[in-house]
């Protein structure tokens, strides 16, 4: 009976123990190239800033995200894998791509970056010097990829479209409505998940500001920001989360 006593305590104790255990906060993991994460002095990017608007001590924010890097390439180093690995029921995952895509695929310097164009299931066949195939696909694949295996362990997928470079034509900023910010979109659409128009979003805010107050964002080229660029592009990323009252991502935000 003694024994009996003492087993019930122990089991009640460690159901008490579980219950006051608390489960540990989501994570947003963040991927795409430098404009994401771009820690070099005195260039910066957006998701090197995006924590400071969460509540942190209920959300963690992961920036996987690293420069020079397009769809193709975050996956053939082997980067998707780690953070895939790493995912878990209840995070988010938001992805931004587009800068680095546009060259012809292929096993050159220039093209290793490369994709095929649009959402299709097009492929092309490569083979690199050390004898090793590659399958190149489309831009709207790799999204795919992303957003279907976050799904699948559980997490929420976020696509955003890349931030506008310093370009401008006729007094307008120059958008990629016509290729990747496009492109984005309709995977987004078509996967079912939230869409951020960060292309829109921000353009709308340079075009404010003017050319020559933008230009400041800018201090080495067109498309780097320095940390004001890259706070002004967090906010855009807050903003468009705040344009949709379904994601979830919207109670960790920070209350200004």
């Amino acid at each position: 009976m003694k024994t009996k006593t003492l087993l019930a305590c122990a089991a009640l104790l460690f159901l008490l123990a579980s219950f006051g255990k608390p489960s540990p906060p989501p994570t947003l993991y963040l991927i795409g190239d430098s404009t994401v994460n771009n820690p070099t002095p005195p260039q910066l990017g957006w998701g090197n800033a995006i924590s400071t608007y969460f509540d942190t001590t209920r959300l963690k924010v992961r920036n996987n995200a690293k420069a020079g890097r397009s769809t193709r390439t975050f996956i053939t180093e082997g980067r998707w894998e780690k953070t895939i690995a790493a995912i878990k029921p209840g995070d988010f995952l938001m992805m931004q791509f587009g800068h680095n895509e546009g060259s012809p695929p292929d096993t050159s310097k220039a093209g290793r970056r490369g994709v095929l164009r649009g959402t299709g299931e097009d492929t092309k066949s490569l083979v690199w010097p050390d004898g090793h195939p590659e399958t190149v696909n489309t831009y709207g694949w790799y999204l795919r990829k992303f957003i279907r295996e976050a799904k699948a362990k559980g997490a929420t997928p976020v696509v955003c479209s890349m931030i506008p470079r310093n370009e401008w034509k006729d007094g307008k900023v120059i958008r990629a409505s016509n290729d990747f910010g496009k492109w984005a979109a309709e995977v987004a659409q078509q996967e079912g998940v939230a869409f951020i128009d960060l292309n829109d979003i921000t353009a709308l805010k340079y075009e404010k500001l003017g050319p020559d107050e933008v230009k400041k964002f800018f201090p080495g080229d067109h498309t780097h920001t320095n940390e004001a660029g890259a706070r002004l592009n967090a906010e855009s990323v807050v903003d468009g989360i705040k344009s949709n009252k379904k994601l979830a991502l919207n109670k960790y935000l920070k209350k200004l």
